[in-house]
């Protein structure tokens, strides 16, 4: 594999990050498809770094990853968090490396910009990322995720 560019993502990325971004929802998770609109503005949001920040794997002139950080607070911590909501890499790019620059550019900018720490979710049925968050360190907490819709 060529070498692969790990950067934060910028306005040319749009319409290629929107691509990969429907191939993560619809194809990866099997979720319904986001109108195109909602996607590019959640791709605007986050370029301004404020609410969070999405670093992309670029290979050659193609994006062939994408990761994304949301900033929140932790009362417990008295401080500043990151969320690693995303990390997505294509088929054809898994397994060369790809996953761990991504998740390395997360954890160094949450270090970096001062986070008390970085957490993140998987699917329980995902047991390929979860053996991945593994090797790199991570570990399961004692706390449960919920949702309401």
């Amino acid at each position: 594999m060529s070498h692969i560019l790990i950067r934060p993502a910028c306005s040319d990325d749009r319409d290629a990050l929107t691509d990969l971004m429907d191939e993560y929802i619809v194809d990866f998770y099997k979720k319904s498809k986001q109108p195109r609109e909602r996607i590019q503005d959640l791709i605007t949001l986050l370029l301004d770094q404020r609410d969070g920040i999405q670093f992309v794997a670029q290979q050659n002139e193609e994006l062939v990853g994408f990761a994304t950080l949301y900033f929140s607070f932790s009362t417990l911590r008295a401080g500043k968090i990151s969320i690693m909501n995303d990390l997505y890499v294509i088929e054809g790019a898994r397994g060369s490396g790809v996953a761990a620059k991504l998740f390395d550019a997360c954890h160094h900018y949450s270090k970096a910009h001062g986070c008390a720490f970085m957490s993140w979710t998987t699917a329980s049925d995902n047991i390929r990322a979860q053996r991945f968050y593994e090797k790199v360190g991570g570990t399961t907490g004692d706390w449960l995720n919920y949702s309401i819709e």
